[in-house]
């Protein structure tokens, strides 16, 4: 009774997102050397739209067992359950639409610290709520968010407390993958039951060279546990950082399973052609893809992707945004590729060797342009900028007119 009874009581929060992507031996932040050639996508942070509003529409649940690969029609209004012996009076189910999906530029948010390494909420709100001024959707708990150096609870508190602040979650995506699926079931229905207009989610990634089968049974044992069709599944390949990486035929296995609950992924696999691989198989279909850097925006774009999830949105939202509105837009024929270059310049500097991480340099840019030397803490095993690197970075963003307008 109590089961049927909250089922009949919950209801729907659509949402529309941006993303882009990462690049070159930098993936989401995190530097790798790679052995071998590499098949996967580029991923990033993508922000919202206002052509797309955000419509409450109501939605029918399903218990986590009838959920499975069954698809909701609209003129099922009620269902009947021998299990309770009465009928359920349920209100409509409508999916969302691909239009109606988040989609753009979105940044992995980078997490302030405080002096015990605590995560300190006042300021990364206060980022959350700068980025959203610069049209960029929130991926909070991404690589770059230090995510995997963060406990479960952390992260609950975190979004809660982003959520409580005023800021729409119909603008986020947070990441939510685990190697426990407790864990991962358990962040996964609060940013549900938060409206959240989707989650990305990593596959479980400690142990390797695990089968297709594990991971289907993986991501349908999230589905089903959470069991609520406002879940919106981003699947997260990053195959130079988690080893474990998304396929085209796990994607088209789970597609075929659970179409209401998979609905695109992030490639941050730092490889176009892994990228393009996945478009050309599932985009027409309705399946978002967004480059894990904005060094693959245009490119992402002009072959049907839908944005980029990208580090150096937390620091250049503004410019990855404007490419992704105009990409297709301009007069001038050349503009885009034109944007597209100067955002590559960018990139490139965060993106530098001489750094001992993307975070690490992100958090020094913010450091310097909010006045705020608390902003360069990183958790262990991350090391910051020593002073010398600080200054250097310095001068390369002064070099290139780099700035971060209204962020005081």
């Amino acid at each position: 009774m109590d089961r049927a009874r909250d089922c009949a009581a919950r209801s729907t929060n659509p949402s529309v997102l941006l993303s882009r992507v990462e690049r070159h031996k930098h993936y989401d932040g995190i530097r790798v050397r790679i052995n071998a050639p590499l098949s996967a996508c580029d991923d990033a942070p993508a922000p919202c739209n206002s052509e797309n509003d955000h419509r409450q529409r109501p939605a029918k649940f399903i218990s986590a067992k009838e959920l499975q690969p069954r698809a909701l029609t609209a003129e099922n209004t009620l269902l009947a359950s021998s299990v309770f012996g009465f009928l359920l009076a349920m209100t409509e189910t409508r999916i969302l639409p691909p239009s109606q999906r988040i989609r753009g530029v979105m940044a992995p948010v980078v997490t302030p610290f405080k002096a015990d390494l605590s995560p300190d909420c006042e300021r990364f709100i206060r980022h959350c709520q700068w980025l959203l001024s610069q049209n960029c959707g929130l991926a909070v708990f991404g690589t770059n968010s230090e995510a995997n150096s963060m406990a479960a609870e952390e992260r609950l508190t975190l979004l809660d407390a982003v959520v409580a602040a005023g800021i729409d979650p119909s603008r986020m995506m947070p990441g939510t993958g685990c190697c426990s699926i407790t864990e991962t079931v358990k962040l996964t229905t609060r940013a549900v039951k938060h409206g959240c207009a989707g989650v990305l989610m990593l596959p479980p990634f400690y142990y390797k060279d695990v089968s297709e089968e594990g991971l289907h049974r993986y991501f349908g044992e999230i589905v089903q546990r959470v069991g609520d069709t406002r879940l919106k599944i981003y699947l997260y390949h990053i195959p130079p950082v988690a080893i474990v990486g998304i396929t085209p035929k796990l994607v088209e296995r789970l597609l075929k399973a659970y179409p209401n609950a998979i609905a695109g992924m992030k490639d941050s696999s730092g490889d176009w052609n892994n990228t393009k691989t996945f478009l050309d198989a599932f985009a027409k279909n309705g399946f978002d893809v967004f480059v894990g850097s904005e060094s693959f925006l245009l490119a992402n774009m002009r072959n049907g992707g839908v944005g980029t999830i990208s580090a150096t949105a937390n620091v250049n939202p503004a410019a990855i945004h404007k490419l992704y509105r105009q990409w297709n837009t301009a007069d001038d024929a050349d503009s885009a590729d034109q944007q597209q270059s100067k955002l590559d310049v960018v990139r490139e500097v965060f993106g530098s060797r001489k750094f001992p991480s993307m975070i690490a340099a992100l958090k020094q840019a913010i450091a310097i342009c909010r006045n705020d030397p608390d902003w360069t803490r990183v958790r262990p095993p991350l090391v910051e900028l020593t002073n010398e690197q600080a200054k250097l970075l310095a001068a390369e963003l002064k070099a290139i007119g780099f700035a971060m307008p209204d962020i005081a």
